[in-house]
């Protein structure tokens, strides 16, 4: 197991190296100069070398490539061109909305997938399994901004039942101000009592989280029915017939836990295709995550802000791909011989 975990521990940081590399080298290539970015478009020559000095971007490529590798080594991912702040800085204050928005996502796929797969597996090949199998493939297949769109139009401006867009109401921040700790504000009212924003909160997640949770209900209900059905057609389960056990019995004790352990190795995958969807689903709502400020970075061409968040995607998944890979070593000792 440790020679297994070393060999993945060295392909994933080799897999890091070279986003690293393509980020840089998708920094210099990008159109515009972030120089006049910094210093605005009517700088005089004077300015722009002064800012091409303080970005370091005199410096032959070879020495930039490693002063971000020096830098991404300490945590500094640069200064963004579009906020003046450090980018690290900006990824932390948008990182946690992202992650409330996925996490919600996450636990209602976790909540309806599995009961919906057990539903389908129960009655295999039966009217239920049709309807869930259709459902989730368009939960699946669907495109989350079509998705996320006619949500909006449908549920929050057409019937007013939710609100349309932002993560709570602003105009709370002056009657009910939020103390910050996590920077996770459903977490942060939730631990300080701030009812009025928590609730706000809940109200502005629901339609964006049904969003997010589209395709992993799909898939996590999915994996769930392929892998109970399998459990179910085994001798064992044969076995607990015979001795009078009920289906809902076999259903939950000797064909669900066994069938968790490919849906939990799932679930990290899922998680960072979610986070890359929650992109697109940011946008649409106004959610201050993520996906907001690289869009906001896309527009004003600030490319330390979309290098910084393309590769934090990047590690997400090499480490979601790293867990994955460690579960189903440790459940099954064939995978470290692979």
């Amino acid at each position: 197991m440790a020679t297994y975990l070393l060999r993945r521990l060295g392909q994933s940081i080799l897999v890091v190296i070279g986003v690293v590399v393509l980020t840089f080298v998708v920094q210099r290539v990008l159109p515009g100069d972030p120089a006049v970015a910094w210093a605005g478009p009517h700088a005089s020559p004077a300015d722009l070398a002064r800012v091409r000095t303080q970005l370091g971007l005199d410096k032959p490529l070879p020495t930039q490539l490693w002063r971000y590798f020096a830098g991404l080594a300490h945590g500094d991912f640069g200064v963004s061109v579009h906020t003046h702040q450090p980018v690290a800085h900006d990824l932390a204050q948008a990182f946690p909305a992202s992650l409330e928005l996925v996490g919600t996502g996450m636990i209602i796929a976790v909540v309806v997938g599995i009961p919906l797969g057990l539903l389908a597996a129960r009655f295999l090949r039966r009217g239920t399994d049709t309807a869930v199998r259709v459902g989730t493939m368009l939960g699946v297949s669907m495109p989350v901004f079509w998705l996320a769109l006619v949500l909006q139009q449908v549920f929050a401006t057409a019937l007013g039942w939710f609100p349309v867009a932002g993560e709570y109401s602003s105009s709370l921040n002056q009657t009910s101000p939020l103390h910050v700790y996590t920077n996770i504000t459903i977490v942060d009212a939730f631990f300080t009592g701030n009812w009025p924003i928590f609730v706000s909160t809940l109200q502005h997640l629901v339609l964006p989280a049904l969003v997010i949770a589209a395709y992993p209900t799909g898939v996590v209900a999915q994996m769930t029915r392929a892998a109970v059905s399998d459990e179910l057609m085994r001798d064992h389960t044969r076995m607990e017939r015979a001795l009078g056990f009920s289906e809902r019995t076999i259903l939950s004790r000797f064909a669900l836990r066994p069938a968790l352990s490919p849906v939990v190795s799932l679930l990290a995958l899922v998680f960072a295709y979610a986070l890359v969807n929650a992109f697109l689903v940011e946008s649409v709502f106004s959610w201050p995550g993520l996906g907001t400020y690289a869009v906001d970075a896309i527009r004003s061409v600030d490319t330390p802000a979309i290098a910084g968040v393309t590769l934090l995607i990047a590690v997400i998944y090499v480490v979601a791909n790293l867990v994955v890979d460690l579960i189903q070593a440790a459940a099954d000792p064939r995978v470290r011989l692979t």
